[in-house]
């Protein structure tokens, strides 16, 4: 490298970080978004605490239940608030004003919680907001006017709470704003006929309100309107505009209950209007005889002052389900052909309702075909003896307001373990799975019975989520007042997919977005959906990732910050000259180095990831994201593009290894496959990087479970269990590896614990040595080497002769069984764990140092697990256990343990788990059983973990 072009980088680093002063201590100074997510925590009373997860700096690539989503944008690379989601989680307390100052936010979503107070006006500054949902809240006062200045509105849901006021005008403004949701409110009245401009108005739900004055003519202008929903309002004695059969797209009037007044509007001009609701009402005059759209399912002009006869033009309504006239003042002869010309199957159904009329006589055929209801009851025709099949007592008829509750199958294998079930209506009959839970309503149908619908909508669901359609499943259904369709979905795994057992998680997160941002398609006929709950089996409970870290005051590092990035320019140029210079002697010999070994390393099932994707992951490897650092460099927790939650160890500078040992390294590792080991997903060498990236593992470090801070104890059961699972990892480096592994530093913090629990042994890799074959092609016992290792687990004989032995190992695992009989640190205060227990054996007070906190165990179980710890922690090498003897120890200990403590400690010890869990590879089963007490995963030597359990 010339000097002129090493001047060059200098002054280049020079600008750059006199950009960068600028840049961070702008980011660390405007903390609008930070104080205004600060405040509005506060406003909000959390019983269930969920709110810890509110972090600052968390990258969100999908959204759901009390996770506060941030973007980079590239505007000014600040981080920006853009989904506050706090769905169903309990919330009490108000609505902040701070909320105004997140200008970024897209959805704010705080649905089904009891947030009182009113709706602050500030919510009308944030100018990129999409989604406005506060549905299912205590909320009252007035709808802010400045809310109707929103220019990317698309839906405001304020339903279900206690607003009451008028609707302001200004919500006229509201140009991309396509659902009105505002029903079973307060709100009071006229609407406001200005709101007939607004152009993407696509749903408009306002029944439930106590809205007058009367309806808008102007609405027949709206050019996207499909529904109209103003039930049980009261517009003064009004008419029903003869404008309304102007709308070409309607596909919904629901006006019942409004005391309207005058005569029914010739509607037939509507080519596809599917429901029409006029009940409870004060319209008179006749039935207008122009026949209604052939897609209509639905006709409720029952309880008003109607007079003249039945039209014939309600015959030949193909998918017409109830007709409903009853209580009114009808006469003459009723037509039969309104039923005759019917053709039913099993799951349509007609219903007939003319109770309490002044009808006569029935025209034409009285045999009624199947699945046709008549009810006369109440009419003079009733004296006919002949039609007494007609005005009978009046039926229930539930089979059309609640659907299927269960579905059985006849399967010769066992039932499965929960919460695993049988999928259906899998391909696959009788296979286990673990479904995805929904809550799901429609709020406006346009049908009133859903069986001759189920078909049609199951594939309009699984189209929408893009889905097969045995992956669908409506465990219930019913009809709520309104009416609305309330449902119960489970949502099965594609087991035609790698995994058929789980969701994987970006799926998962993908189905979660679908619904929780209004993605799936809307439909004609199922009209506007709303999300009850969608629930989380225990192994999906990890899908949102996030990382506890305490709170900094950004007033008073705002100071320190600057002054000291200003301070640290001019030198850092200076040292940053020195250091280039130096570097880009050895650039062009190492690219060339790394570009020849890159281009020969290709392993199946480990992925060579870039820089960019590394960054990304970790939100730019921000502080949130660490989870431990050590010696070797810092461990984070990372979400890859995918959705996968990935712990990824990134090497400091002065630790990085040579390139074709690193390399050498990821080869051998990707060999090691056995449920016991933490697998490795890939790996990064670029831009002067190194860095492995290893599933990420749930309940963090064996040493986080069986310190005095873990709030809640491991049994002694789960101890041998995971006892059992670190020997058999570590009996796999030994005997299957090729070449064998001795790991050299088998810790309580090496060993981590997955989603239910299981043991699997970690940092098997930077820190092993494998025996080398001599000249004459004998592999020795031993290998010389500098000692490594973490003092308290470290072989008194490995220390002294530096021979490393699949001993040493022996060794250090016992060392952990001591630590999870006792709870004790290696070394605490100078006293040494293995000198304390044998002093305490000897003396026969063994149990005065068991673990107190593990609850009620078996003895001689006990007794046995402790004889072979302190035999693994012989001072002579040859007088420990072999790892398979170990292995085989603990096998007859487990059988010896209760049936009730094992079933509790191991329920994935069944048929199901047996297939899930081969071949037994870590990389290729993740197991789905989650536990949300502990987060954070070690997966470094000497490494001091940041994360505590909670």
């Amino acid at each position: 490298m010339s000097k002129s072009t090493a001047w060059k980088y200098g002054i280049f680093v020079v600008a750059w970080l006199c950009w960068a002063s600028l840049s961070v201590g702008a980011q660390i100074t405007d903390s609008v978004e930070v104080t205004a997510l600060r405040t509005i925590k506060r406003s909000l009373i959390d019983p269930n605490k969920n709110l810890s997860n509110w972090n600052r700096g968390d990258p969100c690539t999908s959204n759901w239940t009390g996770v506060v989503c941030y973007n980079r944008t590239l505007t000014d690379g600040y981080l920006h608030v853009q989904q506050l989601l706090l769905l169903k989680m309990g919330l009490s307390g108000s609505l902040s004003p701070e909320l105004g100052n997140l200008l970024y936010l897209q959805i704010l979503d705080f649905m089904w919680n009891s947030i009182s107070g009113s709706i602050p006006k500030e919510i009308g500054n944030i100018t990129t907001l999409e989604l406005l949902l506060l549905n299912g809240n205590n909320l009252t006062g007035p709808l802010p006017e400045e809310l109707g200045y929103l220019p990317n509105l698309d839906r405001i849901q304020i339903d279900q709470n206690n607003i009451s006021g008028p609707i302001p005008v200004s919500f006229s403004n509201l140009n991309k704003t396509k659902h009105f949701h505002m029903n079973n409110n307060s709100i009071s009245g006229q609407i406001p006929p200005e709101l007939s401009r607004l152009p993407s108005l696509v749903h408009f739900l306002l029944d439930n309100n106590n809205l007058s004055g009367y309806l808008p003519p102007e609405f027949s202008e709206l050019p996207s309107l499909l529904i109209i929903q103003l039930d049980n309002n009261h517009f003064d004695g009004t008419t029903i505009p003869a404008s309304y059969s102007n709308m070409s797209k309607l596909l919904k009037l629901s006006l019942r209950n409004c005391n309207l007044q005058g005569e029914i509007p010739d509607l037939s001009r509507i080519p596809n209007l599917g429901y029409l609701d006029l009940s409870l009402n004060l319209l008179n005059g006749t039935i207008p005889t122009e026949r209604l759209s052939e897609n209509i399912t639905s006709i409720y002009l029952s309880n008003n002052n109607l007079t003249g006869t039945i039209p014939v033009s309600f015959s030949n309504l193909p998918r017409l389900q109830i007709l409903s006239i009853a209580n009114n003042s009808l006469s003459g002869s009723i037509p039969s052909t309104i039923w005759q010309n019917r053709t039913l199957n099993g799951n349509e159904s007609l219903t007939v309702e003319l109770q309490n009329n002044e009808l006569s006589n029935i025209t034409g055929d009285t045999n009624l075909p199947q699945n046709v209801t008549v009810w006369l009851q109440g009419n003079p025709l009733c004296s006919n003896t002949n039609l007494v099949s007609f005005c009978g007592s009046e039926r229930d008829a539930d089979n059309k307001n609640q659907g299927p509750t269960s579905n059985t199958l006849d399967c010769d294998s066992p039932g499965c373990p929960p919460p695993y079930e049988h999928s259906p209506k899998s391909p696959e009959r009788c296979i286990c799975v673990a479904p995805l839970l929904v809550g799901y309503r429609l709020k406006s149908p346009g049908f009133s019975d859903f069986r001759p619908y189920i078909s049609m909508f199951e594939d309009h669901l699984t189209n929408g989520l893009d889905l097969l359609l045995y992956q669908l499943y409506i465990v219930n259904f019913e009809w709520e007042e309104g009416p609305r369709l309330k449902m119960y979905l489970k949502l099965f795994p594609n087991n035609q997919s790698g995994n058929p057992f789980i969701f994987n998680r970006s799926e998962v997160r993908r189905i979660m977005n679908m619904y929780t941002s209004w993605k799936i398609p809307d439909s004609d006929i199922f009209g506007p959906y709303e999300l009850l709950n969608f629930t989380l089996l225990d192994m999906y409970k990890d899908v949102i990732a996030t990382s506890p870290r305490s709170g900094l005051s950004k007033g008073a590092l705002a100071g320190i910050v600057v002054g000291t990035v200003a301070g640290a320019v001019a030198m850092s140029a200076v040292v940053s000259l020195l250091i280039l210079r130096k570097r880009m002697k050895k650039y062009n010999a190492v690219s060339r180095r790394r570009r020849a070994s890159k281009a020969s390393l290709r392993i199946d099932g480990v992925k060579a990831f870039n820089y960019g994707e590394m960054a990304m992951a970790t939100n730019n490897f921000n502080n949130s994201a660490l989870i431990g650092q050590g010696g070797y460099g810092k461990v984070y927790k990372g979400i890859l593009a995918d959705g996968t939650v990935v712990a990824i160890k990134r090497a400091q500078e002065g630790s990085l290894q040579g390139e074709k040992e690193f390399l050498t390294e990821i080869e051998l590792l990707s060999r090691l496959h056995h449920r016991d080991l933490v697998s490795l997903i890939g790996y990064c060498d670029e831009e002067g990087e190194q860095m492995l990236v290893y599933e990420f593992m749930v309940n963090g470090t064996l040493r986080d479970h069986i310190s005095a801070k873990c709030k809640e104890p491991l049994s002694f059961a789960m101890r041998l269990r995971i006892a059992l699972g670190s020997a058999k990892g570590i009996l796999y480096l030994h005997t299957e590896a090729n070449p064998p592994i001795f790991h050299r530093d088998i810790k309580a913090s090496n060993i981590l614990l997955d989603s239910n629990y299981t043991a699997k042994v970690a940092d098997f890799g930077l820190s092993r040595l494998a025996p080398v074959p001599d000249i004459e092609g004998t592999v020795p016992a031993h290998v010389s080497t500098v000692v490594k290792g973490t003092p308290g687990y470290l072989d008194p004989e490995y220390f002294l002769t530096h021979k490393l032995t699949d001993k040493s190992d022996v060794y250090s695992l016992g060392v952990v069984f001591l630590e999870l009989l006792t709870g004790m640190q290696p070394i605490s205060h100078g006293k040494n764990i293995v000198r304390e227990v044998n002093l305490a054996y000897q003396s026969g007070m063994i149990f005065s140092v068991i673990d107190e906190r593990m609850g009620s165990y078996p003895s001689e179980c006990v007794v046995k697990f402790l004889n072979l710890a302190l035999k693994c922690c012989q001072d002579d090498t040859d007088a420990r256990p072999s790892m398979a003897d170990v292995v085989r120890e603990l096998d007859s200990i487990y059988l010896m343990m209760p049936e009730s403590d094992i079933k509790i400690a191991d329920p994935m010890v069944t048929d199901v788990e047996k297939v899930m869990s081969s071949p037994p590879s870590s990389s290729t089963v993740k197991n789905p059983y989650v536990s949300s007490e502990v987060s954070g995963s070690n997966l470094d030597s000497g490494v001091v973990p940041t994360i505590m359990p909670r």
